[in-house]
């Protein structure tokens, strides 16, 4: 198993577009990149920490690769959108891949400038850097979507994002009910 980091808005929204995913078997919502130890939710949503609502998959390389990670998390969000994912603003909800080895990071790297060789995607400002530390999210942040599937904000937000993992990845998913 090796693990990947990825923040792209919400976590809630985040956290339910890649557990659709076959070869992740784990998601876990929590913060990083900032520079406060342990942070809360209320804390990171203050802007003060530095941190980024991020989630933490635990995956299995040979059923998916790290490459396919990188497809759906440039899909499932705006990376060209600094500090901003939809209706949330603030820094917590930037765009950021947090690399687990130098190789992730070369990968990452070499990702996102072929987006925007290819014109897919002008002006990425997805921060792409080394891993620090990962804090695990309150209980309540976990599995949001699947807890909360009738709530507004999961209706209008991570709804979206599951239905278009669930079709522009179909050879990777095994739907689950929500």
């Amino acid at each position: 198993m090796e693990r990947a980091t990825f923040g792209g808005g919400c976590f809630w929204c985040v956290e339910a577009a890649f557990e659709e995913l076959d070869g992740v078997e784990s998601v876990i919502s929590g913060y990083a990149g900032g520079h406060t130890d342990d942070p809360s939710y209320n804390a990171v949503c203050s802007g003060r920490t530095g941190h980024a609502e991020v989630v933490q998959l635990e995956y299995d390389p040979e059923t998916i690769a790290y490459e396919d990670l990188l497809e759906v998390f440039f899909t499932i969000h705006d990376p060209t959108t600094k500090d901003r994912e939809g209706p949330d603003v603030g820094s917590q909800y930037r765009s950021a891949i947090y690399a687990h080895s130098d190789d992730q990071l070369e990968t990452a790297e070499a990702f996102a400038a072929e987006l925007e060789a290819e014109g897919l995607y002008e002006g990425i400002v997805t921060e792409i850097e080394p891993l620090e530390t990962f804090y695990e999210a309150e209980e309540y942040h976990q599995n949001y979507f699947e807890k909360n599937p009738n709530d507004a904000y999961c209706s209008m937000h991570a709804a979206p994002k599951v239905e278009k993992v669930r079709e522009k990845f179909s050879e990777n998913v095994t739907p689950r009910s929500h």
